[in-house]
Protein backbone atom coordinates (compact mmCIF):
# COMPACT_ATOMS: atom_id res chain seq x y z
CA UNK A 1 0.00 0.00 0.00
CA UNK A 2 0.91 3.58 -0.77
CA UNK A 3 1.64 6.17 1.82
CA UNK A 4 -1.65 7.65 1.10
CA UNK A 5 -3.60 3.93 1.68
CA UNK A 6 -4.75 2.72 5.14
CA UNK A 7 -6.61 0.13 6.56
CA UNK A 8 -8.07 0.56 10.31
CA UNK A 9 -10.94 -1.56 12.28
CA UNK A 10 -13.18 -1.65 15.45
CA UNK A 11 -13.12 -4.51 17.93
CA UNK A 12 -15.66 -4.97 19.97
CA UNK A 13 -18.98 -6.67 20.60
CA UNK A 14 -22.26 -5.45 18.66
CA UNK A 15 -20.70 -2.65 16.92
CA UNK A 16 -22.91 -3.42 13.39
CA UNK A 17 -24.40 -0.08 14.69
CA UNK A 18 -21.61 2.05 14.70
CA UNK A 19 -20.91 5.28 12.61
CA UNK A 20 -17.18 4.90 13.33
CA UNK A 21 -16.80 3.67 9.62
CA UNK A 22 -18.23 6.45 8.24
CA UNK A 23 -17.01 8.75 10.33
CA UNK A 24 -13.36 7.88 9.55
CA UNK A 25 -13.67 7.54 6.17
CA UNK A 26 -15.69 10.56 5.38
CA UNK A 27 -12.83 12.72 6.54
CA UNK A 28 -10.43 10.75 5.03
CA UNK A 29 -12.19 11.52 1.29
CA UNK A 30 -11.99 14.92 2.25
CA UNK A 31 -8.31 14.65 2.86
CA UNK A 32 -7.50 12.62 -0.20
CA UNK A 33 -6.54 9.88 1.59
CA UNK A 34 -7.74 6.33 0.34
CA UNK A 35 -9.22 4.89 4.00
CA UNK A 36 -11.01 1.70 4.52
CA UNK A 37 -12.51 1.24 7.98
CA UNK A 38 -14.12 -2.35 9.29
CA UNK A 39 -15.65 -3.52 12.15
CA UNK A 40 -14.23 -7.13 13.42
CA UNK A 41 -17.40 -7.53 15.72
CA UNK A 42 -16.68 -10.60 17.87
CA UNK A 43 -20.65 -11.62 18.34
CA UNK A 44 -21.17 -11.43 14.54
CA UNK A 45 -17.73 -13.68 14.76
CA UNK A 46 -19.25 -15.75 18.10
CA UNK A 47 -15.63 -14.82 19.36
CA UNK A 48 -14.43 -14.34 23.25
CA UNK A 49 -12.71 -11.00 24.32
CA UNK A 50 -10.12 -13.99 24.90
CA UNK A 51 -10.16 -14.26 20.14
CA UNK A 52 -8.37 -10.91 20.40
CA UNK A 53 -4.51 -11.60 20.13
CA UNK A 54 -5.87 -14.07 16.78
CA UNK A 55 -8.10 -10.78 15.34
CA UNK A 56 -4.74 -8.84 15.75
CA UNK A 57 -2.46 -10.92 14.05
CA UNK A 58 -4.92 -11.14 11.68
CA UNK A 59 -5.39 -7.48 11.34
CA UNK A 60 -1.13 -7.23 11.07
CA UNK A 61 -1.14 -9.95 8.14
CA UNK A 62 -3.89 -8.02 5.75
CA UNK A 63 -2.05 -5.05 6.49
CA UNK A 64 -3.87 -2.89 8.98
CA UNK A 65 -2.34 0.79 10.20
CA UNK A 66 -4.77 0.34 13.26
CA UNK A 67 -7.80 -0.67 14.80
CA UNK A 68 -10.21 1.02 17.42
CA UNK A 69 -11.09 -1.06 21.00
CA UNK A 70 -14.22 -1.06 22.20
CA UNK A 71 -16.55 -2.73 24.79
CA UNK A 72 -15.39 -5.20 26.00
CA UNK A 73 -12.07 -5.35 25.31
CA UNK A 74 -10.67 -2.10 26.24
CA UNK A 75 -8.09 -3.41 29.40
CA UNK A 76 -8.29 -7.32 27.82
CA UNK A 77 -6.36 -5.81 25.28
CA UNK A 78 -2.92 -5.10 26.97
CA UNK A 79 -2.32 -7.95 27.48
CA UNK A 80 -1.83 -8.60 22.92
CA UNK A 81 0.29 -5.42 22.98
CA UNK A 82 4.11 -4.61 22.58
CA UNK A 83 3.97 -1.43 24.29
CA UNK A 84 1.73 1.61 25.82
CA UNK A 85 1.76 5.02 25.20
CA UNK A 86 1.93 7.44 28.52
CA UNK A 87 -1.82 7.59 28.54
CA UNK A 88 -2.65 4.07 28.05
CA UNK A 89 -0.28 3.03 30.86
CA UNK A 90 -1.34 5.81 33.21
CA UNK A 91 -5.17 4.59 32.39
CA UNK A 92 -5.02 1.16 31.90
CA UNK A 93 -7.03 1.07 29.20
CA UNK A 94 -6.79 1.03 25.65
CA UNK A 95 -9.29 2.23 23.00
CA UNK A 96 -6.81 2.38 20.03
CA UNK A 97 -3.95 0.78 18.56
CA UNK A 98 -0.90 1.16 15.67
CA UNK A 99 0.25 -1.46 14.29
CA UNK A 100 3.10 -0.45 13.14
CA UNK A 101 6.81 -2.33 11.86
CA UNK A 102 5.64 -5.73 13.72
CA UNK A 103 4.62 -3.44 16.88
CA UNK A 104 1.23 -3.69 18.53
CA UNK A 105 1.00 0.20 20.57
CA UNK A 106 -1.79 0.78 22.75
CA UNK A 107 -3.31 4.43 22.54
CA UNK A 108 -6.15 6.11 24.61
CA UNK A 109 -7.71 8.45 23.36
CA UNK A 110 -11.35 8.08 25.05
CA UNK A 111 -10.43 10.71 28.15
CA UNK A 112 -9.58 13.44 25.32
CA UNK A 113 -12.63 12.84 24.10
CA UNK A 114 -14.49 13.37 26.49
CA UNK A 115 -12.33 16.06 28.48
CA UNK A 116 -13.22 18.07 24.97
CA UNK A 117 -16.99 17.13 24.77
CA UNK A 118 -17.88 18.67 28.13
CA UNK A 119 -15.14 21.56 27.69
CA UNK A 120 -17.59 22.41 24.71
CA UNK A 121 -20.79 21.39 25.39
CA UNK A 122 -20.90 22.23 29.82
CA UNK A 123 -17.89 25.23 30.16
CA UNK A 124 -19.95 26.21 32.69
CA UNK A 125 -21.44 23.56 35.04
CA UNK A 126 -20.68 23.37 38.69
CA UNK A 127 -17.75 21.04 39.17
CA UNK A 128 -17.90 20.68 43.34
CA UNK A 129 -18.92 16.75 43.28
CA UNK A 130 -20.25 14.18 40.50
CA UNK A 131 -21.10 10.91 40.72
CA UNK A 132 -19.40 8.27 38.00
CA UNK A 133 -21.25 5.64 36.81
CA UNK A 134 -19.13 2.19 35.85
CA UNK A 135 -15.28 1.96 36.69
CA UNK A 136 -14.36 -0.15 33.38
CA UNK A 137 -12.28 0.35 30.27
CA UNK A 138 -14.22 4.02 29.48
CA UNK A 139 -14.75 4.80 33.03
CA UNK A 140 -10.97 4.97 33.81
CA UNK A 141 -10.87 7.11 30.90
CA UNK A 142 -13.78 9.73 31.74
CA UNK A 143 -12.89 9.78 35.42
CA UNK A 144 -8.94 10.94 34.31
CA UNK A 145 -10.61 13.75 32.06
CA UNK A 146 -13.35 14.86 34.79
CA UNK A 147 -10.79 15.57 37.47
CA UNK A 148 -8.60 17.03 34.78
CA UNK A 149 -11.95 19.52 33.94
CA UNK A 150 -11.83 20.50 37.64
CA UNK A 151 -14.65 17.95 39.09
CA UNK A 152 -13.49 18.40 43.36
CA UNK A 153 -14.88 15.22 44.30
CA UNK A 154 -15.67 11.90 42.09
CA UNK A 155 -17.96 9.39 44.15
CA UNK A 156 -17.82 6.23 41.90
CA UNK A 157 -19.59 3.55 41.39
CA UNK A 158 -19.45 0.03 40.02
CA UNK A 159 -20.67 -3.62 40.04
CA UNK A 160 -17.26 -4.98 41.15
CA UNK A 161 -16.71 -2.42 44.26
CA UNK A 162 -13.14 -3.77 43.99
CA UNK A 163 -12.83 -1.97 40.87
CA UNK A 164 -14.46 1.66 41.92
CA UNK A 165 -12.05 1.01 44.88
CA UNK A 166 -9.05 0.64 42.79
CA UNK A 167 -9.99 3.59 40.18
CA UNK A 168 -10.45 6.26 43.09
CA UNK A 169 -7.05 4.76 44.54
CA UNK A 170 -5.15 5.62 41.81
CA UNK A 171 -6.74 8.94 41.04
CA UNK A 172 -5.81 10.12 44.31
CA UNK A 173 -2.63 8.85 43.55
CA UNK A 174 -2.08 10.37 40.31
CA UNK A 175 -3.67 13.67 41.28
CA UNK A 176 -2.01 13.52 44.86
CA UNK A 177 -5.34 14.81 46.66
CA UNK A 178 -8.59 13.03 47.78
CA UNK A 179 -10.58 13.56 44.70
CA UNK A 180 -12.22 10.75 44.43
CA UNK A 181 -14.42 8.17 46.30
CA UNK A 182 -15.80 4.28 45.85
CA UNK A 183 -19.37 4.45 46.59
CA UNK A 184 -21.98 1.80 47.29
CA UNK A 185 -25.25 4.39 47.24
CA UNK A 186 -25.49 6.13 44.17
CA UNK A 187 -29.10 7.42 45.11
CA UNK A 188 -27.56 9.06 48.36
CA UNK A 189 -24.36 10.28 46.63
CA UNK A 190 -26.50 12.25 43.96
CA UNK A 191 -27.96 14.00 46.85
CA UNK A 192 -24.85 16.47 47.43
CA UNK A 193 -23.77 16.06 43.59
CA UNK A 194 -23.75 18.52 40.61
CA UNK A 195 -23.82 15.79 38.04
CA UNK A 196 -23.66 12.49 36.64
CA UNK A 197 -21.32 11.13 34.39
CA UNK A 198 -22.36 7.97 32.61
CA UNK A 199 -19.71 5.62 31.27
CA UNK A 200 -21.35 1.71 31.05
CA UNK A 201 -23.15 -0.18 28.61
CA UNK A 202 -26.51 0.50 29.84
CA UNK A 203 -28.95 2.27 27.55
CA UNK A 204 -26.83 1.20 24.38
CA UNK A 205 -29.16 -0.62 21.74
CA UNK A 206 -27.56 -3.85 23.39
CA UNK A 207 -28.35 -3.16 26.52
CA UNK A 208 -31.43 -1.31 26.84
CA UNK A 209 -32.78 0.28 30.13
CA UNK A 210 -31.79 2.94 32.86
CA UNK A 211 -28.65 2.73 35.24
CA UNK A 212 -30.16 4.50 38.02
CA UNK A 213 -33.77 5.03 39.99
CA UNK A 214 -35.25 8.12 37.76
CA UNK A 215 -36.47 9.07 41.42
CA UNK A 216 -32.76 9.84 41.68
CA UNK A 217 -32.22 12.87 39.18
CA UNK A 218 -33.42 16.19 40.06
CA UNK A 219 -33.51 19.48 37.77
CA UNK A 220 -30.48 20.63 39.07
CA UNK A 221 -28.25 18.00 37.68
CA UNK A 222 -26.11 17.37 34.89
CA UNK A 223 -26.06 14.27 33.16
CA UNK A 224 -23.07 13.41 30.79
CA UNK A 225 -23.76 9.93 29.04
CA UNK A 226 -20.73 8.56 26.75
CA UNK A 227 -22.97 5.77 24.78
CA UNK A 228 -23.96 7.13 21.84
CA UNK A 229 -25.78 4.94 19.62
CA UNK A 230 -28.28 5.79 20.26
CA UNK A 231 -27.72 9.65 21.16
CA UNK A 232 -30.39 9.93 23.23
CA UNK A 233 -30.38 7.57 25.72
CA UNK A 234 -32.98 6.70 28.10
CA UNK A 235 -31.11 8.54 30.62
CA UNK A 236 -30.72 11.39 28.82
CA UNK A 237 -34.23 11.56 27.54
CA UNK A 238 -35.08 11.02 31.68
CA UNK A 239 -32.76 13.27 32.50
CA UNK A 240 -34.11 16.17 29.60
CA UNK A 241 -37.78 15.39 31.17
CA UNK A 242 -36.69 16.23 34.84
CA UNK A 243 -35.16 19.91 33.22
CA UNK A 244 -31.51 18.40 33.41
CA UNK A 245 -28.56 20.54 31.19
CA UNK A 246 -27.30 17.24 29.08
CA UNK A 247 -24.79 16.46 27.01
CA UNK A 248 -24.80 13.18 24.78
CA UNK A 249 -22.16 10.54 23.77
CA UNK A 250 -21.53 11.84 20.41
CA UNK A 251 -18.99 14.37 21.18
CA UNK A 252 -16.83 12.58 22.96
CA UNK A 253 -16.83 9.74 19.86
CA UNK A 254 -16.00 12.08 17.54
CA UNK A 255 -13.11 14.00 19.35
CA UNK A 256 -11.56 10.24 20.46
CA UNK A 257 -12.03 9.62 16.61
CA UNK A 258 -10.56 12.31 15.39
CA UNK A 259 -7.24 11.63 18.02
CA UNK A 260 -6.85 8.15 16.64
CA UNK A 261 -7.36 9.06 12.78
CA UNK A 262 -4.06 11.57 13.70
CA UNK A 263 -2.16 8.42 15.37
CA UNK A 264 -3.26 5.74 12.34
CA UNK A 265 -2.80 8.40 9.42
CA UNK A 266 -0.17 11.03 10.85
CA UNK A 267 -2.71 13.52 9.38
CA UNK A 268 -4.78 15.95 11.50
CA UNK A 269 -8.00 15.38 10.66
CA UNK A 270 -10.87 18.58 11.09
CA UNK A 271 -12.32 17.86 13.98
CA UNK A 272 -15.32 20.39 13.86
CA UNK A 273 -16.56 19.13 10.50
CA UNK A 274 -16.34 15.26 11.90
CA UNK A 275 -18.91 16.56 14.50
CA UNK A 276 -21.11 17.79 11.67
CA UNK A 277 -20.62 14.94 9.57
CA UNK A 278 -21.62 13.14 13.33
CA UNK A 279 -24.58 15.31 13.58
CA UNK A 280 -26.38 14.90 9.96
CA UNK A 281 -25.39 10.56 10.78
CA UNK A 282 -27.00 10.71 14.06
CA UNK A 283 -30.46 12.58 11.97
CA UNK A 284 -30.20 9.68 9.10
CA UNK A 285 -30.58 6.95 11.36
CA UNK A 286 -32.73 8.85 14.00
Amino acid sequence: MNSNTFLVGLIGADIQMSKSPALHETEARNLKLDYHYELVDLAERGLPASALSGLLAELEDRGFAGSNITHPCKQTVIAHLTSLSEDAEMLGAVNTVVLRDGKRIGHNTDWYGFYKNFERGMPDAAKTHAVLLGAGGAGVAVAHAAIKLGIEMLSIFDQDTNRAAALADQLNRRFSRTCAQPIANVGAALDSADGLIHATPTGMRSHPGLPINPEWLHPRHWVADIVYMPLVTELLALAEKKGCRTLPGGGMTVFQAAAAFELFTGVKPDAERMSRHFEELCRATA
